[in-house]
């Protein structure tokens, strides 16, 4: 019965998790060791407001610096007047849950098992090869530049490409102003990026995590660091956890601040600040009684421009620490690896013993 659930999900597009179930199969089971314990402390994520950018120099540098600390501390922190109108951010977590309402024949669409597609409707890591299957359904596509892409992303629900699509195009916007400031914390400068940010890789994924009737077995997501330059995250509920490394590498809760936009520092970020910066490893847990809807845009350079540690940031004391890579690097080796069983990052391969 088990092995049947797993396989339906990968031909039917309707998963394991669509069709709630009042156990959890064993191929959704991660081992002992690895399980959460849904009473995590909140982490004490850094609460960033963009408005000082904005307000004349001392504000500005006060910003600065504290994006900056945010950035060695946990990776990741909160933003603020952040310049997104909640009526842009409500209709696109809205659009995203139409979508996963949608019939499975209208989601089968897009179903693909190849992780290169701009496109792509999955109910796991890589459908049908991971060895363990998360509990989470998701949508993915490329979206800058929007015009180029938007026509490709599904009519239905009929709302979802102008609603999606004005919060990608915010979106993209309010990265290139966050990589300025990062590259700035860093005695880049602010131009340091711009104009590869501007003109680089934007893909959006929606994320739907049902309700699990026993969320302690198992995951939405593994744990993991993510491959972009910046992560943006809009969430409609907390269930996301990030590891404190400066606590003993333990599992804090990002608390839900309703408006606010978390920023995750990602692995290029890492491999530009030559490790001054560490990209933040981060899972999704669940609940029994809601359904959670994520939207992640991940922002980074063109698809095949690589990332190297800046130039100014090696020395004799700081020797260059991490290889390049890019955008497509990464799909490959997401491709060639069952990433989900946590042996294994991107990152690691990049490191330079």
């Amino acid at each position: 019965m088990e092995i049947d659930m797993c396989f339906q999900c990968f031909n039917t597009g309707q998963s394991a998790q669509e069709k709630g179930p009042t156990h959890v199969p064993k191929c959704y089971e991660v081992p002992s060791s690895e399980r959460p314990s849904l009473s995590s402390p909140e982490a004490q994520i850094p609460v960033v407001d963009l408005a000082g950018l904005r307000m004349g120099p001392t504000h500005r540098l006060a910003v600065i610096e504290s994006i900056g600390q945010a950035c060695k501390r946990f990776g990741c922190y909160h933003v603020v007047n952040h310049g997104i109108d909640q009526s842009i951010l409500d209709k696109a977590l809205g659009a995203a849950d139409e979508f996963f309402h949608l019939p499975a024949d209208e989601k089968l669409k897009f179903m693909s098992k190849d992780v290169h597609k701009p496109v792509r409707y999955g109910t796991s890591l890589k459908d049908g090869v991971d060895k363990i299957q998360f509990w989470r359904v998701f949508l993915k596509h490329y979206a800058n530049p929007l015009n180029d892409w938007v026509q490709s992303w599904p009519e239905n629900p009929p709302a979802y490409r102008g609603d999606m699509g004005a919060y990608s195009s915010k979106v993209q916007k309010l990265a290139v102003e966050l990589a300025g400031a990062t590259t700035e914390s860093l005695g880049l400068g602010s131009k340091y990026l711009s104009e590869k940010m501007e003109e680089g890789m934007q893909v959006i994924t929606t994320n739907c995590y049902p309700p699990c009737p026993q969320p302690r077995l198992t995951l939405g997501l593994p744990p993991h660091s993510d491959y972009s330059c910046l992560t943006i995250l809009l969430q409609s509920s907390p269930g996301l956890e990030v590891m404190d490394m400066q606590d003993g590498g333990s599992w804090k809760l990002v608390p839900y601040i309703s408006g606010a936009l978390l920023v995750h520092i990602g692995d290029h970020f890492e491999v530009l600040s030559n490790g001054l910066y560490k990209s933040v490893v981060h899972r999704a847990v669940l609940n029994s009684q809601n359904t959670r809807i994520s939207i992640a845009s991940f922002h980074s350079k063109g698809l095949l421009e690589k990332m190297e540690p800046a130039l100014e940031l090696v020395d004799a004391n700081h020797p260059k620490a991490y290889k390049g890579s890019s955008f497509k690097d990464f799909l490959d080796f997401l491709s060639a690896n069952d990433v989900g069983q946590g042996k294994i990052c991107f990152l690691d391969t990049l490191k330079i013993k």
